[in-house]
């Protein structure tokens, strides 16, 4: 379903600040695998995300989403086909637009088109996802979103990466910002979305219990490399002690990312 082939990118190449963002990465997903990625800060795991996205192309490799080569596809036109859910819930929404303005702007993509226009069917259809939501949301579509809390903002957005049911999902420390509570409430959305639509899904975590506990595969990346991919039985029995000693006895140093240890 995904596949990268050798993929490598290197940033300010041949100058004192060159940075091997991606070194010959290989990955393959199959269709509604839900992987998650750990790796501290400057492994690559946001590199891999614009890799895949399109924010910008790779130096040297292939990448194939559902048997087409995309590689060299304009990130606008992957939107299509691809939803990114960043860390920052103020991204991805137009604050100025009401929530099922906004909602409806997303749906668009479903057929493609650069307009929408609101209709009843539609908005019913708005409110009735709203409310699996269990935030109240369906109540005020008339809402501008930029009115809302980082938590019912991000949960908006999260409706809006998959509504159109892409063919990739990116979550993107997409509950880091939040409040324990209202990031295990958006995790839990989450998962119960991805499974329902059987989205294929990476998402990138510095919670390691999140990253052990959710999805189906683990994958730890480190200077551009994935150092650690783990599945069924072995992912199930792995402990977050044995994780971080695995990273020390593979790197040779300790995991310094207060973010990870503390999670």
């Amino acid at each position: 379903m995904l596949d990268l082939i050798k993929v490598s990118k290197t940033f300010f190449a041949g100058t004192l600040n060159e940075k091997k963002a991606l070194n010959s990465i290989d990955l393959h997903l199959d269709r509604g695998d839900f992987l998650t990625i750990i790796g501290s800060n400057g492994a690559g795991k946001s590199s891999l995300f614009n890799a895949i996205a399109g924010v910008f192309y790779v130096d040297t490799g292939a990448i194939l989403l559902d048997n087409q080569n995309i590689t060299m596809v304009a990130d606008y036109k992957r939107a299509y086909d691809i939803g990114r859910l960043m860390q920052d819930p103020m991204k991805g929404t137009a604050p100025s637009m009401t929530i099922e303005e906004n909602l409806a702007l997303a749906y668009s993509r479903k057929a493609h088109k650069s307009f929408f226009a609101l209709n009843r069917r539609d908005s019913e259809y708005f409110r009735e996802l709203l409310a699996r939501l269990d935030l109240g949301l369906e109540n005020r579509m008339k809402t501008k979103v930029g009115n809302l809390s980082g938590g019912q903002r991000q949960a908006v957005t999260l409706l809006m990466c998959t509504i159109s049911l892409p063919k990739l999902l990116l979550l993107d420390e997409h509950t880091a910002a939040l409040d324990p509570a209202t990031a295990q409430k958006i995790l839990k959305i989450t998962v119960d979305i991805v499974a329902e639509s059987s989205i294929t899904t990476m998402m990138i975590t510095h919670d390691i219990r999140s990253a052990l506990a959710v999805g189906n595969r683990t994958i730890m990346m480190d200077e551009g490399e994935i150092i650690l991919d783990i599945k069924g039985e072995e992912r199930d029995r792995m402990t977050i002690e044995e994780l971080l000693d695995y990273y020390y006895k593979e790197r040779k140093k300790q995991l310094t990312d207060d973010r990870i240890l503390l999670s």
